[in-house]
Formats: C-alpha cells, sequence, structure tokens
C-alpha cells in the first residue's frame, strides 16, 4: 500500500492524496512535478531511481486506507545524483 506522503522532499510544497502533480519513487521518496523534471530531472535524489507520476488512491478508499501525515523534508533541498 503506497503511503501517499503529503509533500515535496525538496520544497515542502503540500502533495494531498489526490495531487497530480505528485511525483515517486521505487522507494515513495516524494517530489512535486517542479522539482521532479526540473533540478532533479526525474531522477530520485535518495536512491538514483526513475521518478514517476504517484497514483491518485479514489476518495472512498481513503478512510480505511489513509495517506501519510508524515513530512519528510529537506531544508538543504535535493540535488539530482551525478
Amino acid at each position: 500500500m503506497l503511503q501517499l506522503r503529503p509533500n515535496c522532499e525538496c520544497c515542502n510544497a503540500d502533495l494531498p492524496p489526490e495531487a497530480r502533480n505528485a511525483r515517486i519513487c521505487s522507494f515513495e521518496c516524494t517530489f512535486c512535478e517542479d522539482c521532479a523534471s526540473g533540478s532533479l530531472a526525474g531522477v530520485c535524489p535518495n536512491c538514483g531511481g526513475e521518478l514517476v507520476r504517484r497514483p491518485v488512491r479514489p476518495a472512498g478508499k481513503l478512510d480505511r486506507h489513509p495517506a501519510s501525515t508524515e513530512r519528510v523534508f529537506k531544508p538543504q533541498g535535493c540535488v539530482a545524483p551525478t
């Protein structure tokens, strides 16, 4: 079950469960579309994996399977791995 983390790790932008601009890697590191396609160039700065669009969980399923409320943020920002 995806955690659906609530924010971008780089810029701390809010990414609610219905956000269509959320990007994740296979480890569920979470970024907004601007950071993912901009400075990160589609590559997770944590693991080097591909960043893809996070699926949207149907609203009716959020009651039983809620999104995470734990925010992960790197105040120093993110840099794509070289």
